[in-house]
């Protein structure tokens, strides 16, 4: 995710005919999403959540690597084959995604960390390198108002409270 902007459904979709690895600017194009309805088996949608979130993102070399490697792992290799699924070849659920990451952050130690902390980050960064326009139109938003609202303004928000009780916990330590 944090290689590509993507939703977590959206990564899920990806499928080997997505995929370019192969030209000077690598990339992933950005065609559907995963859907889980109660009940019914987890299927993957020809279509993202918005019309404008249906993007080509161009992806850094550590991610067109890691691609690469998950490339040549698959069994199937049709070009309908998703990138990401289950030993069967049929779609991951986004919430078996996070339970699963949820599990390795607690074994290591980690807390604090979702899947949507990887696309806050990639926002930021984007924002700051160039712009909100180019960090909405890369996170598939309709709107960069989205954008400031949800991602770019929140994690100010939190990275101002980190700074602020780093700073406190110092005093603290500092006045025993």
């Amino acid at each position: 995710m944090l290689g590509t902007s993507a939703r977590i459904g959206e990564v899920l979709a990806i499928r080997r005919r997505d995929i370019d690895v192969t030209s000077a600017t690598p990339s992933i194009r950005i065609t559907g999403t995963i859907v889980s309805h109660w009940g019914e088996p987890t299927t993957r949608q020809d279509h993202p959540k918005a019309a404008k979130s249906r993007r080509t993102v161009a992806i850094p070399s550590f991610t067109a690597e890691a691609v690469r490697r998950r490339l040549t792992r698959l069994e199937d290799s049709s070009l309908d084959a998703l990138l990401f699924c289950s030993r069967e070849g049929t779609p991951l659920t986004t919430n078996n995604v996070r339970r699963q990451l949820r599990h390795m952050l607690d074994l290591a130690g980690i807390t604090g960390v979702t899947l949507h902390v990887f696309r806050r980050t990639v926002a930021a960064a984007i924002n700051e390198q160039g712009g909100v326009e180019l960090a909405a139109e890369l996170l598939g938003h309709t709107d960069p108002k989205i954008t400031i609202q949800h991602y770019i303004r929140r994690n100010m928000n939190r990275i101002w409270l980190e700074l602020f009780l780093r700073k406190r916990c110092r005093r603290a330590r500092h006045s025993q």
